[in-house]
């Protein structure tokens, strides 16, 4: 029955989780939510003063952005997204472009024929995709990366690792590389790390981009899961869809 599948959710535990449990309630899940990001400004802002362009690649990053005084000038504001560009809207900035594709390599796909000796900064966490920056350096950009904040795992994440390798999940929803990881870091930590991945792989995973499935597959991890748009709406919608059926008193 659908409203008995649980679905473990790794976001950060601010209105990003709240927003997912409310989701996943409104499809009749079950939802476990289990941050795995926690998030560590660095109090740094985006340097923008000399640079042609500016890339922000996530919601957190621009209300970081605005919360130091960022101001973006003449520079031609890109948005990885538009989660990140709607972020830079709502804060009162001008969004530029956008790539038709929501990730590193469509952003540089973009920007590729038009960045040759031209200053870009990019401005996000600590756990970036190199392929961003070296996609850009290669197209001949003189690139600057800024650190606006830092990604860790809560002490206190875990429980999914532990229902998962009791065979207690349904379903799981990775938004980021770094979600699997720190799903596993807490699963290891627990000595639980082969029983939680094999309870996944008797679940529905889903990811948000594949970037994300590659990282999950390459621990062996089975995905099921991943939406032509980085959505997190349609990545849920579609994965509740996937375990409902498959759930059985």
């Amino acid at each position: 029955m659908t409203q008995q599948v649980r679905v473990a959710v790794f976001r950060p535990d601010d209105e990003r989780l709240a927003d997912a449990v409310e989701l996943l309630d409104s499809l009749g899940a079950t939802p476990v939510a289990d941050p795995m990001l926690e998030v560590r400004p660095t109090g740094a802002s985006p340097q923008t003063d000399d640079a042609d362009y500016v890339v922000l690649t996530s919601k957190t990053g621009v209300e970081l952005a605005k919360e130091a005084g960022w101001e973006p000038g003449d520079t031609t504001v890109v948005a990885i997204g538009e989660s990140t560009a709607n972020a830079l809207r709502k804060a009162g900035y001008r969004v530029d472009r956008v790539p038709e594709e929501f990730s590193s390599t469509g952003l540089v796909e973009m920007l590729a024929g038009e960045v040759d000796g031209k200053r870009v900064e990019v401005a996000r966490s600590d756990h970036g995709s190199p392929v961003l920056t070296d996609g850009l350096r290669e197209a001949g950009a003189d690139v600057n990366e800024t650190v606006l904040y830092r990604l860790v795992r809560p002490e206190s994440s875990g429980k999914s690792a532990e229902m998962a390798a009791d065979g207690e999940l349904e379903a799981a929803l990775f938004t980021s590389s770094l979600t699997v990881e720190h799903f596993l870091d807490a699963a290891e930590e627990r000595g639980i790390r082969d029983e939680a991945i094999a309870g996944l792989n008797d679940a529905v995973v889903g990811t948000i981009g594949h970037p994300t499935k590659e990282r999950a597959e390459s621990h062996g991890i089975t995905v099921d899961v991943v939406p032509d748009v980085a959505d997190f709406e349609e990545l849920a919608c579609a994965v509740v869809e996937m375990a409902a059926p498959s759930y059985h008193e």
